[in-house]
């Protein structure tokens, strides 16, 4: 006779790295070690499953990553190794810190940040159309400057004649791109 196999109710959750980075000089509202506790409650409201954390000391964020080349290197090897699917870093990170980052550590990590994080919780639980739609919003207004040249590829232009010597103008210009929106 076969045994039967038995799935789970739940779906299983996402599981979740936690990245906090202490900056000299900038006090914060709670040390690090107590904000990343708070991170984790706000993960696990969202229903994640946090899998690990890492943190880092510096005098100022990297201009290009927020944290270090090697830490860089250091959270995507623990990510894989911890099946995470998920990075969420406790501070807000700028369009080009996520853009960066999200190169970095490649297509299998989702990256976010805690206001995005918040924003999550509240979407899931909005009840209300009013309350939605607030969401709705502030995700809009969030979201919004981390699109920048997130459709570059859809900007090559061909030439449309345009009445200028060489067949370049700047009126009437359809490229590819244009007929994919």
């Amino acid at each position: 006779m076969a045994k039967k196999q038995t799935y789970p109710a739940t779906p299983p959750r996402e599981r979740a790295f936690l990245v906090g980075v202490e900056i000299f000089g900038e006090e914060g509202l709670l040390p690090l070690d107590d904000s990343l506790d708070e991170l984790a409650l706000l993960a696990k409201t969202a229903g994640l499953e946090i899998v690990g954390e890492i943190t880092q000391k510096l005098n100022r964020p990297n201009a290009k990553t927020f944290i270090g080349a090697g830490k860089v290197n250091e959270l995507k090897a623990l990510a894989e190794d911890t099946l995470a699917q998920v990075v969420i870093f406790d501070d807000e990170l700028s369009p080009r810190h996520q853009r960066e980052l999200e190169k970095l550590l490649g297509d299998n990590l989702r990256l976010l940040d805690r206001t995005s994080l918040i924003l999550d919780i509240f979407a899931q639980h909005a009840k209300t159309s009013e309350g939605m739609l607030q969401v709705e919003l502030a995700q809009y207004e969030y979201y919004l400057p981390r699109l920048t040249r997130a459709w570059t590829h859809l900007a090559r232009q061909a030439g449309g004649g345009g009445g200028r010597a060489g067949g370049v103008g700047g009126v009437g210009l359809r490229g590819p791109g244009e007929t994919q929106l």
